[in-house]
Parts: C-alpha cells; structure tokens; sequence
C-alpha cells in the first residue's frame, strides 16, 4: 500500500462562482483554456470560454444562445480549428467557430427533445476515420452524425417497434483503432447498456446495471476495446473487461460501491487509463486505479473463452462542494491538471499531484 506521502493529492487551484447553472466544461485542446456551457436563470443558453493566467481564470469570450446548452465536445474537430459541437435544450446538435460564435458553422434539428449527451471521434488526431458526433437524447434516440453531411444522421439507433422509448443519459465512442472499426455505447434512465457496432450497424451486446446510467467511457477511444466503466444512480460504478466477449454471459466486470448518492461522471487520465475519476452527487471526487487480474480471459466449462474482470482501489478524495458535480474534464495537454463544474455555480480548475509516479 501506498503511504499518505506518496499517494496522489487532489488540490483544487481557482475556483469561480458563475452566474448561470453549469452542465458541462471541456478543455479547448492545446491550450491553457477551456469553456463552460449552461443555462440562465431567463432560459437562454450560455458558452464562456475562460483562460488560466497567473493562477486566475480570465473571461475571454461570452455567448448568449436562444436555447439552454446541455452538453458539447471537441472530439470530432480538428485541431486548427478546435470547433465546439454542442447539444441544446430542444434537441438541435450546433457546431461553433468559437472565434466567430455569432452562426453555428453547422445546425441541425437533431432530436424531438433535449440532447443529454454527446461525444465525438476522429478529431484531433484520436481514433481512426472519419470525424463523427453522437447525440443521446430524452426522446429515446442515439444519432451519429458527419459534420460534412447536412440534416441525416449516418447511424440512428432508435427504440424497436413497440419497445417503450427510454430517456438515454450518456454516450461514448470507442473501438476506433482502425478506418473501419468503431463503435457507440449508450447508457439510459432504466439501467440499461446498449453497444452499437457501427461497422455493420448491429447491436453487438446489451446488459442493465438496475439503476439509472449516468456516464459511460471507454479507458481510451482509439484502441481496441479494453475497458468502459459505467456509473449510475445510486452511488454505484462498473468496470467491464471489454477484450473477450462471452456468446451468453457477455464482458466480465467489477463494481464498486463509491459514493453516497449518485456517480455522475466518469473521467479517464488521458495519460494512464488504468487510472479514472468518478464524480458524486455529495460533490465529491474519487480518484480509483484499476488492477488487470493474472489472466485476464479463461475457459468455461464448454472450452469458450470468458473475459476475468480486475479490481479497483480508491486513491484519493476530495469533497468540493455540497452540490452534485455535473461534469469533469482532464486536460489532454498537462498531466493532472482537471477542471470540474457543479451546481452551486461554480468552476474549479483542480491539480492532482503525484500521479507520474503510480
């Protein structure tokens, strides 16, 4: 075990108070700035994008939209660009030249309601392919979209006929080590999982964790499938082995009982990925390891091979606020270096040290 001098400590840097309610924050990839997206209390949406300098955030820019933003990401840009692509309250997917935000360089109607969630792959030089958004929306549905395609998802990942419509929460790409292998995870409101092989567009597995999904993420998108940890309502998270998949019993996986309330988030340290951090609903952060077991796959009974799921330790943690924190972003660029929104309206940029040496 590690001692209290070595093990990795969670210091939160800045800390703002905003005065709008905060759902997501995401580093501006290759610098020192980042946005924050919400809502303000006379419903119009906001995106502020802020700088560090000398230990202090500066207020760069401030755009008022018609429509609160729930969600954005800057996975499918490239990064001369580094176009934000976010989700608003009536379900339009836009995609924002943040130097020139008056136009979305790209808007479609792309849900019935509220998109909760997005995620985007083949930009900035990670995962193979053509860059891709999904959205997960209140209104049942996963889209993939191609921002050079106007109006039709390339992928639409609806209820079947006669299935009820359930709310998705959270959505993740992975699997995209190649031009042609890439899959979407979807997490809804009841508990379920849904993994969808965009290849040959099928469903490729289902599970339900029995609550509510709150975050998914695979430990790295561009790899071949290694590990997704899935939290959810009730203080719970699962990590499942993602390398051998069982005919009937499906991935292998470990859950841990984490928080008091809900697990809202999860994050992976884009420098190790056997390292993450969940964040609660008490405004507490974890920061958890994930141990590979000796044998990471073994034979059942009839000589098929099944994935052997690993353990997880608790680090460190830290409460920051008493109020759920709603999102949590690493910044790709500077090892332990993260920022975190809650809802008492406030942005912390936090330094976790010591995590070189794990």
């Amino acid at each position: 075990a590690m001692s209290a001098f070595e093990k990795p400590q969670i210091i939160a840097h800045i800390q703002k108070g905003l005065s709008y309610t905060v759902f997501d924050c995401k580093w501006v990839p290759c610098s020192a700035k980042f946005v924050t997206m919400g809502n303000f209390a006379r419903g119009t949406g906001v995106i502020q994008l802020y700088e560090i300098q000398q230990g202090d955030l500066k207020l760069l820019r401030e755009i008022e939209k018609a429509k609160p933003i729930k969600c954005g990401t800057f996975g499918a840009t490239s990064l001369q660009q580094r176009y934000l692509a976010t989700g608003d309250f009536e379900g339009n997917l836009q995609i924002w030249n943040l130097e020139a935000p008056e136009m979305p360089v790209y808007s479609v109607k792309g849900h019935k309601e509220i998109i909760n969630t997005i995620d985007g792959i083949g930009g900035l030089g990670i995962g193979e392919g053509a860059p891709e958004i999904v959205t997960g929306s209140r209104d049942g549905n996963v889209k993939v979209w191609d921002p050079r395609q106007k109006d039709d998802p390339v992928a639409n990942m609806e209820p079947v006929q006669g299935e009820n419509k359930r709310d998705c929460w959270t959505v993740a790409f992975g699997n995209a080590y190649n031009q042609e292998e890439r899959v979407v995870c979807a997490g809804y409101d009841n508990g379920d999982i849904k993994l969808f092989d965009l290849r040959n567009m099928s469903l490729r597995w289902e599970t339900n964790i029995k609550n509510g999904v709150c975050s998914l993420e695979f430990d790295r998108k561009d790899i071949s499938m290694n590990k997704l940890v899935a939290t959810s309502l009730e203080g719970k998270f699962h990590v499942f082995d993602m390398r051998t998949q069982h005919p009937t019993k499906g991935f292998a996986s470990v859950s841990e009982k984490a928080h008091k309330s809900t697990v809202w988030q999860v994050r992976h340290l884009p420098q190790n990925r056997e390292l993450f951090m969940t964040a609660g609903g008490a405004g507490s952060l974890h920061l958890w390891k994930y141990e590979y077991p000796i044998h990471r796959s073994k034979k059942d009974s009839e000589g098929v091979e099944m994935g052997v799921a690993g353990s997880v330790s608790l680090l460190q943690n830290v409460t920051l606020s008493t109020q759920p924190i709603s999102s949590l972003d690493w910044s790709p660029d500077k090892r332990g270096l993260c920022i975190c929104s809650s809802f008492d309206q406030m942005v912390r940029v936090l330094i976790v040290t010591k995590l070189h040496k794990i």
